[in-house]
């Protein structure tokens, strides 16, 4: 029988209430360990799970900040509070809603956090009426609209951190803004400036948050730093903006290994950088694949080619009813379609890559995980 169906488990606690927490907490189990495994803990709605940092991308950002004072503008159920309170002496969590901010506090006092202070209201406003200077400013902006809903512009989001700037840094000198993963990087510095470093932060191979550190009065070029976080291992990546686009790379397919970024780094854009700074030669202009001659460690999947053949029916015929990772790269089909229209099913060992190179011949690229 549903929960919901039964009768009230718990004086002055509705069956609606109890349901909440259990499902808060279940989402809780992977995403935020210290949480499910503490007695005590009370959860806000799953929403509000769903959107906190999880405790590995909080932990990756306590080693890009330091000092001794952090503000944290938007600090919601606090996980990446929590976090700054291990790096920090003194950590504010400002939160608008006022029963968020008051599970927080509750659950810092069973997590055994004493550094952090508790303010209710608004960040922008709060920051209008003190004086107090801060090491950093920590901020992460509502991606959710009352009129245009889900938005990914800087400028939609609350609050307008575009149009703060200027009050940010009359208390700090330097602000760390974390943004939705869907964020294009280009019309983010359009909108931002002082930005010295973009973090992107990929999870197994999934990118989950993008940071910029903001830093008063900066001259230096950006530099973009991706990471993608294993779970016994860490890729990291960097180059500077400006320099992407300048760099020359080789096209061809002169190789006996096919590399594949991971997905902080496309996600990063820097497809030519990695190409330079690997030795690698890019499959096309358009593709974001690369050979090489020898194998080498890399920062994204590696591949032994088997064999290479244009995309036509003979070549097609090969492996229909066979099973194959299937892999698009600059290709006019997708996946699905593919998989449907040769029947190709999913697993084995085989992996194939649908591709074009620099002239436009489509390709098919028979590989085998190394």
């Amino acid at each position: 029988m549903s929960v919901l169906l039964k009768k009230p488990l718990f004086e002055g606690v509705s069956q609606k209430e109890l349901v909440e927490q259990l499902e808060a907490r279940k989402k809780s189990e992977a995403k935020l360990p210290s949480w499910f495994s503490k007695q005590g803990i009370f959860y806000p709605n799953k929403l509000n799970i769903e959107q906190t940092s999880s405790e590995k991308t909080a932990a990756y950002k306590t080693r890009i900040v330091d000092g001794k004072s952090l503000l944290d503008l938007t600090g919601g159920f606090g996980v990446d509070s929590f976090y700054f309170s291990k790096k920090f002496e003194a950590v504010t969590h400002c939160e608008l809603n006022d029963q968020l901010s008051k599970i927080t506090a509750h659950n810092f006092k069973q997590l055994g956090v004493t550094n952090c202070d508790f303010v209710v209201g608004n960040g922008i406003e709060f920051l209008k009426k003190v004086e107090t200077t801060y090491d950093w400013i920590y901020v992460d902006p509502s991606r959710r609209h009352d009129v245009k809903g889900k938005v990914f512009r800087l400028a939609d989001c609350t609050p307008n951190i575009p149009e703060n700037l200027e009050l940010l840094f009359e208390h700090t000198d330097r602000v760390l803004l974390k943004a939705s993963p869907l964020l294009d990087l280009t019309l983010a510095l359009k909108e931002l400036h002082y930005v010295s470093e973009i973090h992107v932060v990929a999870v197994q191979n999934e990118v989950k948050e993008l940071l910029f550190i903001l830093q008063k009065d900066v001259e230096q070029p950006v530099i973009v730093k991706t990471s993608n976080l294993g779970k016994e291992s860490e890729q990291q990546f960097s180059f500077v903006w400006d320099e992407e686009k300048e760099v020359i790379v080789e096209y061809g397919l002169a190789g006996r290994y096919l590399y594949e970024p991971n997905a902080a780094i496309l996600k990063a854009g820097g497809f030519m950088s990695v190409s330079a700074q690997f030795g690698l030669i890019k499959v096309a202009p358009h593709s974001h694949l690369y050979t090489a001659k020898n194998q080498i460690d890399f920062p994204g999947r590696v591949f032994e080619i088997v064999s290479i053949h244009p995309y036509s029916k003979k070549t097609m015929k090969t492996v229909v009813g066979s099973k194959a990772n299937v892999t698009t790269r600059n290709f006019p089909e997708t996946v699905a379609h593919l998989r449907k229209k040769h029947r190709i099913f999913e697993g084995g060992d085989t992996y194939l890559f649908f591709s074009s190179d620099s002239e436009g011949n489509r390709l098919v690229l028979h590989c085998q995980k190394v």
